[in-house]
């Protein structure tokens, strides 16, 4: 009866963390708190499978990580389908992933993994990592723009195709090559800088091959890291982990 549908309500509303708002009308609530009550209304009708298609979309940043933490707590133990672009939310919400390009799906395993060792330039992209395709030859991923040295994560046959994986903040920038150093090098030029919380992303292009680097403001300032800039990046190849892309 209805008495009991109120009681399921208002014990959604409590398990989310919004039971004070329960006789406020929808247009009065925030975009937090619209979104919490929503995943209430989603839960409270006990669904074999929910569906949650980009949950933290257009929310405030600091609302994002108390709902987060709802998420996180009420969808234990449920099976849910969530989609985003997130790969925060992946982490800490999702068991496994499927990763989606152009309407293909790229890559299907444990969300850890899968954003750990990306095999795809769009999971790489999701999980803010630089990704080299190539064949490998010697000790090095070759592909038409660059070579870059790394350490394979399991035995690789030579001519087989790989993919070089690294963070943008194992990569420095130097306005010019420093001299005999063995890391890879690779000149570059700037296309974009993005503040990023306490760092600066600079995106650049070697030759077709994006490359992703992260520096400090003050780093950025003192560079006079702008588009259309040469730089000269490096990276150590130890920070450099070499996966095949078939496994």
């Amino acid at each position: 009866g209805r008495s009991a549908s109120r009681a399921t309500a208002r014990r959604w509303l409590q398990q989310v963390g919004v039971a004070d708002l329960a006789e406020r009308r929808p247009q009065t609530l925030s975009g937090g708190q619209a979104q919490r009550v929503a995943v209430a209304r989603a839960l409270a009708a006990e669904p074999d499978l929910l569906l949650l298609d980009e949950p933290m979309a257009a929310l405030d940043v600091a609302v994002t990580p108390a709902l987060r933490h709802t998420l996180r707590a009420v969808l234990a133990d449920r099976t849910v389908l969530l989609v985003t672009h997130d790969a925060l939310d992946a982490l800490l919400l999702a068991d496994r992933v499927v990763v989606v390009d152009g309407g293909r799906v790229v890559e299907v395993g444990p969300t850890r993994e899968v954003l750990a060792r990306p095999r795809s330039a769009f999971a790489a992209q999701v999980a803010g990592l630089n990704l080299v395709s190539g064949t490998w030859e010697g000790a090095a991923v070759v592909n038409p723009s660059l070579t870059v040295r790394g350490l394979p994560t399991s035995a690789v046959a030579a001519g087989a195709e790989v993919v070089a994986v690294f963070s943008p903040s194992a990569v420095a920038v130097f306005p010019q090559a420093p001299a005999g150093s063995p890391r890879n090098s690779f000149e570059a030029t700037i296309t974009d800088v993005e503040p990023l919380g306490d760092r600066v992303r600079i995106r650049t292009l070697v030759g077709s091959q994006a490359v992703a680097a992260e520096v400090t403001p003050g780093a950025a300032a003192d560079l006079a890291l702008v588009p259309g800039s040469r730089v000269h990046l490096l990276v150590k190849a130890v920070e450099v982990a070499v996966h095949p892309t078939g496994s």
